[in-house]
């Protein structure tokens, strides 16, 4: 899989996770270095690619995938993970899923949780990994230290979805370009009939959806990446995203909520005993909020659906509920593979109006 990470990366020789640090890079929070990771014999193996790629490189991808870019042009690693994980996105039929990881997660911890999520749902995993592990400090500190870091990394994570949404676009315009022609061609005179044809046509061809999971803290990364003034990041790019446990206060949550920008749904997952939220609100004393993620009240942001695991069978205190209870209980699994599919996951869930949820 491929990891976008703004962590500082020392100059080891060996590739394994320990290249990536603590502390934001060295040249600034902003800066981004792009890793792929592997699995081998039960290891991981790393590798940081160089910033940017060759022009034999350069040309070959952009031949092999019809892309509108001169060869001649300086090129970046970011262009050769678009084309890798779309053409494998495509060619094993798996959806792409854009992660994002919350509060005292080192790189290693992110990494076998993207691999999980590989793993259990079939997905492409593409990671977002922040300094989110305290710099090395525990309890009240480093869950501040890490509150710190978030607000420093949304430029990251910014810049991250920008060269996202840029390059998947870029990788499937050309293909767009065509299909739409075909189903021109087949109904010239009937603009309802090319509609849908195209939309066939698509389906057929591109068979896989971009979502996106932002977990805990990573939800706070987002929402101040949606407070900003400036923000190019919120593109219409995600068929879903999914607010798992956000770690963000309950109250005013809809005023980033709704900033959101997606095709299908946007899914909040809530447990009320979430044992890391229920102590996360200690953190902070008295003036610490209820969290988004363990509150069932003033569940009001238009455009969300709001999911209750509370009470379904193995969730118990679980703080990731796509983890461990999906495995031990079916209809979580088949809510979370629905969702990362694109599709509207809820239909299958009894709605509950006096609190205005979905429930198991």
């Amino acid at each position: 899989m491929y990891v976008i990470t703004n962590r500082e990366v020392t100059k080891r020789k060996a590739r394994d996770l320990k290249q990536f640090g603590d502390k934001p890079n060295k040249l600034g929070n902003n800066e981004l270095r792009v890793a792929r990771v592997t699995r081998k014999n039960g290891k991981w193996d790393a590798f940081v690619l160089p910033d940017s790629v060759t022009p034999a490189m350069a040309a070959r991808l952009i031949k092999e995938n019809k892309l509108c870019l001169d060869p001649k042009d300086d090129h970046y690693a970011s262009l050769r993970v678009a084309c890798e994980v779309v053409n494998k996105a495509r060619k094993e039929k798996r959806h792409i899923l854009f992660f994002v990881h919350g509060y005292n997660n080192n790189f290693e911890d992110t990494i076998e949780r993207a691999w999980d999520l590989e793993q259990r749902y079939g997905v492409v995993c593409l990671v977002f990994s922040w300094p989110a592990n305290g710099g090395g400090v525990k309890g009240v500190a480093s869950y501040k230290s890490d509150k710190r870091d978030a607000r420093a990394s949304t430029g990251a994570l910014e810049r991250a979805l920008m060269i996202m949404y840029k390059y998947l676009e870029l990788v499937s315009e050309d293909l767009r370009k065509r299909l739409y022609q075909r189903a021109e061609k087949k109904w010239p005179d009937n603009g309802l009939e090319r509609d849908r044809e195209y939309v066939a046509l698509l389906e057929k061809h591109c068979p896989y959806t971009v979502n996106a999971i932002f977990h805990s803290m990573g939800n706070y990364l987002l929402k101040h990446m949606l407070k900003s003034s400036i923000n190019e990041g919120n593109r219409l790019m995600f068929d879903n995203i999914v607010l798992a446990a956000p770690d963000t206060n309950n109250l005013d949550h809809d005023l980033w909520v709704e900033k959101l920008q997606f095709r299908n749904r946007c899914f909040v997952a809530i447990n009320e005993n979430d044992f890391a939220l229920g102590f996360s609100r200690l953190k902070g004393g008295n003036d610490q909020l209820a969290r988004l993620g363990h509150y069932l009240k003033g569940l009001d942001a238009k455009n969300a659906h709001y999911i209750n695991f509370t009470d379904a069978d193995h969730v118990g205190k679980s703080h990731g509920v796509f983890g461990k209870p999906a495995t031990q209980n079916n209809d979580i699994f088949e809510f979370f593979k629905s969702a990362f599919s694109g599709q509207p996951a809820e239909e299958t869930l009894t709605y509950k109006d006096s609190g205005n949820y979905y429930e198991f």
